[in-house]
């Protein structure tokens, strides 16, 4: 069964921690310097939270499969929602080795699908997949043209 995933990224991940504990009524399944995760049965969601210098906010949403199966289930179903699909294949990433792929939605919103294969003692460099997203989302259906942001930066 595959689970939803939502990453938040915070800018005090103490009192985020001590607060995501108290709404969920349990104590994350990992806990770094960096980054904390709940594995939660009820609702079936990974939840996480990572102060790395990103704004503060929704980071990402996604799909965990439990399977191969299930991931190329998933993947397809991504294959067929957006034609700019990121596969980022085996990478280690939120002291997880995962394979992944990753799309932005309409709205601009980064989505992943993955599968754990195994933990990891590093956080992962995201740095070069922040930069793939970010040409997704200038790219998106949904993105203002060139000449939309230049008619609204001559009109500020």
């Amino acid at each position: 069964m595959k689970r939803f995933h939502v990453h938040v990224a915070v800018a005090n991940l103490d009192q985020s921690t001590k607060f995501y504990t108290n709404l969920f009524g349990s104590p994350p399944a990992v806990q770094k310097e960096d980054y904390v995760k709940w594995m939660l049965e009820d609702p079936r969601i990974n939840f996480a939270i990572s102060a790395r210098g990103h704004e503060p906010g929704l980071n990402h949403l996604g799909i965990q499969a439990e399977n191969e199966t299930e991931l190329n289930d998933v993947s397809d179903r991504l294959r067929s929602a957006s034609t700019e699909v990121l596969d980022q294949g085996v990478t280690t990433c939120c002291y997880v080795k995962s394979k992944k792929a990753w799309v932005v939605d309409p709205q601009g919103i980064t989505w992943e699908t993955f599968l754990s294969i195994d933990e990891s003692t590093v956080y992962g460099d995201d740095d070069e997949v922040n930069a793939a997203l970010d040409t997704l989302r200038k790219t998106a259906c949904c993105a203002p043209s060139a000449e939309t942001v230049q008619l609204d930066i001559k009109r500020q």
